[in-house]
């Protein structure tokens, strides 16, 4: 009988019924893991369970990431419905509008830094109180290949997710002697949901059109298409793994060598 390399597991993951973390989701469950979804959509939230199946390895909690008890509850929603919680993936994150530095509110600031860079604090942070004391677990934060460098136009986002660079080493360090391992993803382009709906405003931001935004990716990529999601979910699979026990504190790219260097 096959035995899942998650078997018994249990994961949280943040903004996880579309998109990345969907597909992250995905391959947990798909090892055996039994798995938090989250969204702010409830009817999204049902169809993302029915498509995993086994209901009684999954829930959905309706919660919004850019509130710390939002956050708090779903890792009180994994102790609560499965006992424990094993593995924290912070996912969610994005951003709403874009503009330069110069013209750029106080509001369309806040909203990056707390979306992407408050969520994944809070999110790490509740984790971390129920890893300690078990003296194991995984923590990943998804990053982005914005968080390797620079681009016009979004610097709130670009900023977080270099922060969110520094947080996971910072938290690699502190709790590594106690067998926990703390990483970060960084996607290169990836054609989603929410990559369709901000694209043609982060694009004329930066004086493109959407079709050229995505060219222009692309070209600085060393494969010459945007990455799947798929892609970024088999390395989060890999890094919740027993045989990754020892890789924590990494930046790990799959964005296509677009950050190469």
């Amino acid at each position: 009988m096959h035995v899942g390399q998650l078997d018994g597991r249990v994961a949280v993951i943040t903004g996880s019924t579309t998109g990345i973390g969907f597909a992250i989701a995905k391959a947990l469950f798909g090892e055996g893991a039994s798995v938090v979804l989250n969204g702010r959509n409830e009817e999204t939230g049902a169809k993302a369970r029915q498509e995993l199946g086994d209901p009684d390895r999954s829930v959905f909690v309706a919660a919004d990431v850019r509130s710390r008890e939002g956050v708090d509850s779903l890792v009180a929603a994994a102790v609560e419905q499965f006992g424990t919680l094993d593995i924290m993936v912070n996912n969610a994150g994005g951003l709403n509008a874009t503009a330069p530095v110069v013209d750029m509110t106080d509001e369309v600031w806040d909203d990056a830094i707390k979306w992407n860079l408050y969520a994944t604090f809070w999110g790490t942070r509740a984790a971390l109180k129920v890893l300690i004391p078990k003296r194991s677990g995984r923590i990943i934060n998804i990053s982005s290949v914005e968080g390797k460098h620079g681009k016009p136009g979004i610097a709130g986002y670009v900023t977080a997710k270099h922060a969110i660079n520094g947080l996971t080493k910072s938290v690699a360090k502190e709790v590594g002697e106690l067998g926990i391992t703390c990483n970060a993803l960084c996607p290169g382009l990836i054609i989603t949901e929410v990559v369709k709906r901000t694209g043609p405003e982060s694009a004329a931001a930066m004086g493109l059109t959407y079709e050229g935004m995505i060219e222009l990716f692309c070209a600085d990529s060393a494969i010459k298409r945007p990455n799947t999601v798929e892609e970024v979910a088999a390395t989060a699979l890999l890094l919740c793994t027993d045989v990754a026990a020892g890789i924590t504190g990494a930046m790990w790219s799959i964005d296509g060598g677009t950050a190469a260097v």
